[in-house]
């Protein structure tokens, strides 16, 4: 059903790490800041590369995001990389105050994400990040679904002027965009396209849904897939014209249902085309330690339960 397929699992924090080894070696105004995990970002060939375009501020992340705002007074473009709970919660006053309010074009690179972190348990865990992330005014928010594409959208972000909030994960997961990408921020892509319903998901749960299209189709059910990267600006026309065709739309991410991508989706529904929709997310709640596969399994993150979500928002047509 799917053109798709695993070209081998990889990490997408690797995928950050690649991008950076060639904004490197091609855009001279890229530094890197790094609050004391430079192992777990996967910086250390743009380190080793570029010693003198490299600051590492240790574990002091809001001096980190106040040094980033200051050096894109100089013309620098900072990639401030840290785990996504501290990159965020830790330090929502000075993205707040001296990044968004004042649109520096710093670039936010988040890493050990949503509940796919794993053993490191809840309090490095975080399930609001994006919900906080993107009612900054003026903050792109950037979620990518594997190795190849956050490679892409790191090289990406580094020519679009403003804030971002760049978001990728610890675990190694099936690696199946095109190697050679052009990656447009703002643009959704269709992956399969069906005529019963449409999932629409982001992250690790993209892949996540192309298996259950696969699995729905063999139960005679029609699901179109879409990849949405971007979540803010939201691709409202793609969601809409999927959304009229199909008449039920399942929403799939790693956070929680309060605040992502599926509240931004049920926004553009209920102005534009009200549709029965179905969340696939965290429940507002905390996470705990255990191995990404139990957390997913548990917490209901996996191509099962989105196919779930399926059956039910199907009854509601």
């Amino acid at each position: 059903m799917t053109k798709y397929t695993d070209q081998g699992k990889q990490d997408t924090r690797s995928g950050y790490g690649a991008g950076m080894t060639e904004l490197g070696r091609t855009n001279p105004n890229v530094v890197s800041l790094c609050a004391d995990l430079i192992g777990s970002l996967k910086i250390d060939t743009f380190i080793k590369e570029n010693p003198e375009r490299f600051f590492q501020v240790g574990i002091a992340e809001a001096n980190m995001m106040g040094i980033a705002a200051g050096l894109t007074i100089g013309g620098k473009i900072p990639f401030a990389s840290t785990f996504a709970n501290f990159a965020t919660g830790r330090v929502y006053d000075q993205i707040r105050q001296s990044i968004a309010y004042s649109g520096k074009n710093v670039k936010i690179c988040a890493s050990h994400a949503g509940l796919t972190l794993g053993e490191d348990g809840a309090t490095h865990q975080i399930l609001e990040d994006i919900g906080m992330m993107k009612m900054l005014p003026g903050m792109t928010v950037i979620n990518p679904c594997d190795f190849n594409q956050t490679k892409a959208a790191t090289i990406a972000i580094a020519e679009h002027h403003g804030p971002v909030y760049l978001r990728f994960g610890r675990p190694k997961v099936a690696n199946f965009t095109p190697v050679d990408q052009t990656f447009e921020i703002g643009k959704a892509l269709m992956l399969s396209e069906g005529t019963d319903v449409t999932i629409i998901a982001t992250g690790h749960l993209v892949w996540q849904s192309l298996i259950a299209a696969e699995n729905l189709e063999n139960q005679g059910i029609s699901a179109e897939v879409i990849n949405i990267h971007t979540i803010k600006p939201l691709d409202d026309e793609a969601i809409l014209k999927s959304a009229k065709k199909t008449g039920c739309v399942v929403t799939a991410e790693e956070h929680n249902y309060l605040g992502g991508l599926g509240e931004s989706v049920s926004r553009v529904l209920a102005l534009n085309h009200p549709t029965p929709q179905e969340y696939v997310a965290t429940q507002d709640t905390f996470g705990e330690s255990g191995t990404p596969d139990q957390l997913m399994e548990k917490y209901g993150l996996n191509n099962k339960a989105i196919e779930e979500a399926v059956l039910r928002v199907l009854k509601r047509k």
